[in-house]
């Protein structure tokens, strides 16, 4: 008898730690917070991720010397066009190692429509994009990190992205 308690008790212990364990992870929001950062536009315009609270954001880090980077801006451009005005924002985090003005030059010829500013260090490392272009940090309504695209991301993903966080609560 004594032995078959020892045993219930036994169950009924990882019972409990397991649903305590289901319950966390089911019930988790654990999204870090995106750095707050404060960047030049390529006109000398301050830019913060505060201005933009509230709103679905990508930031996408690029350059012009990057084949990956010009072939995802067409799919940025359009997605940008049509979501503006619904929650969407998309900024440029330039990472090119030229002065702003040869930058502007690109996004005049290329028609880039979101906002496109400076990178530095301190971005990359708080954002921590690795060595590669382009990289794509999604961040939430509520200013968090909700994941880091790797390479190009085409209008479909984007798309998918935005309507899946700007639906949330």
């Amino acid at each position: 008898m004594k032995r078959i308690s020892l045993i219930l008790i036994t169950l009924a212990l990882i019972l409990i730690t397991c649903a305590k364990a289901e319950k966390k992870s089911s019930l988790s929001s654990d999204y870090p917070d995106a750095p707050e950062f404060t960047l030049s536009d390529l006109k000398g315009n301050e830019i913060s991720l505060s201005d933009y609270q509230g709103d679905v954001i990508f930031l996408n880090f690029w350059a012009t010397w990057c084949g990956p980077c010009r072939i995802e801006i067409p799919d940025f451009i359009e997605m940008y066009d049509k979501y503006k005005n619904k929650g969407m924002e998309i900024l440029g985090i330039s990472l090119d190692r030229v002065r702003p003005g040869k930058v502007l030059e690109f996004v005049e010829y290329i028609k880039i429509n979101y906002p496109v500013v400076m990178g530095t260090k301190e971005i990359v490392d708080d954002y921590q994009t690795g060595p590669y272009i382009p990289v794509t940090i999604i961040i939430d309504k509520k200013g968090r990190i909700r994941h880091k695209h790797l390479g190009p991301l085409n209008k479909e993903t984007l798309e998918k992205y935005f309507l899946y966080l700007i639906s949330e609560k």
